[in-house]
């Protein structure tokens, strides 16, 4: 917890509440603690600390806009997709207590458990430093670039409409690996346009690794623009 607590910049004084933001049900099962002590409780609170604070700026970096557009860009924020990406820059999937069989089939590194834990880990935030702290690390390390992480909702479309703006090809996925047992599959896909090819993305269903492939390609784009010409 202490290598966690460093790389997000605040010590816990109740060090209890980040263990329990970090306990999946699946290891509270295994070791008999009480369902209480998991930390879907601190995930429900995290949950709503994340859409108040990312309400809030919204509602202030978008003075013109109405509230269906508002609700439809926090949807994209704070999806699962996004939620995982953040929780794995952090590392935040090494840190859990997971179940044995949870650990071995894959779980610390499924998007709905990076997700969960990363709520969890508001929520203790919440807890432990009041509002403010929780408002600071979700600015820093959840909301820190706007633009780029709402292209989580939907990669796909977004690179294909970034790339028909320049030529009339599609975007296509080649699926190159698929690794593991069935039960805990690892596939990697490249996205291409045309011959060009672009990022490879990794993921546990070929939809989430041509998503994250799709996302990492429209970064790539954006910081080379030329890679594309214009027909």
């Amino acid at each position: 917890m202490e290598n966690l607590q460093d790389a997000i910049h605040y010590e816990f004084r109740q060090k209890k509440l980040l263990r329990q933001a970090l306990t999946h049900s699946s290891y509270a099962n295994e070791h008999h603690i009480e369902r209480l002590y998991n930390n879907e409780r601190l995930e429900f609170l995290g949950d709503a600390v994340l859409e108040l604070i990312s309400s809030d700026l919204l509602f202030r970096h978008f003075p013109q806009m109405h509230e269906g557009e508002l609700s439809k860009k926090r949807a994209s924020l704070v999806c699962e997709p996004a939620l995982a990406y953040c929780a794995r820059q952090l590392q935040l999937g090494k840190y859990l207590r997971l179940g044995h069989g949870e650990d071995i089939n894959g779980g610390r590194d499924r998007d709905s458990i990076l997700s969960d834990a990363l709520e969890a880990v508001i929520g203790a935030l919440y807890l432990d430093g009041g509002y403010e702290v929780a408002r600071t690390f979700v600015l820093q390390y959840v909301l820190n670039d706007l633009e780029n992480k709402e292209l989580f909702h939907d990669s796909k479309t977004a690179l294909q409409e970034m790339v028909q703006s320049k030529v009339k090809d599609t975007v296509t996925y080649q699926l190159l690996e698929a690794q593991g047992p069935e039960h805990n599959r690892s596939f990697v896909v490249q996205a291409m346009v045309g011959d060009i090819k672009l990022c490879t993305g990794r993921g546990r269903t070929k939809q989430s690794a041509g998503q994250d492939a799709a996302y990492k390609s429209i970064i790539m784009l954006k910081e080379n623009p030329g890679l594309i010409k214009e027909s």
